[in-house]
């Protein structure tokens, strides 16, 4: 199985993770400075929480068998085009942001997975335990680009 952002180890690595990295951490690939990608994948959160809204995007991802392909098995692929919506925002203090994507991590898991979620701009229609899996892949992935 999958890791999920609803499993608690899952998310107990992910906290531990984002608080071990410093703001100028350079990245190993990407534009993305520490505090633009914080805010980028806590943006993402809130996109999958319903709480910012992204202009949906016609792409074959949207196909089911390709959705589950992407989400659980294949490699994320660094400098993937993104949603607008999830690079415009710019990071405030360093602190703050840190706190805000901690909280988010934990808020995503109080939804229940068997609750109606938004659709992802990409993917389409989506279900809790998708965006489970793709909020935790997504994290790990941007984590990952600056060694944490």
């Amino acid at each position: 199985m999958s890791k999920s952002i609803f499993q608690a180890a899952a998310r107990a690595e992910l906290q531990q993770r984002l608080a071990g990295l410093p703001p100028d951490r350079a990245p190993l690939w990407g534009k993305m400075n520490a505090p633009k990608m914080v805010v980028h994948v806590a943006d993402s959160l809130k996109m999958a929480l319903g709480e910012l809204q992204v202009a949906p995007r016609k792409t074959p991802m949207r196909f089911p068998v390709i959705k589950h392909l992407v989400i659980y098995l294949l490699p994320f692929p660094k400098g993937v085009p993104t949603a607008p919506e999830l690079l415009a925002r710019t990071p405030a203090a360093w602190t703050g942001e840190v706190v805000s994507l901690s909280a988010l991590l934990e808020k995503f898991s109080t939804r229940s997975a068997a609750d109606k979620w938004p659709p992802h701009p990409a993917f389409g229609k989506m279900s809790g335990h998708l965006w489970g899996a793709l909020a935790y892949r997504h994290c790990d992935h941007h984590f990952t680009q600056f060694g944490v």
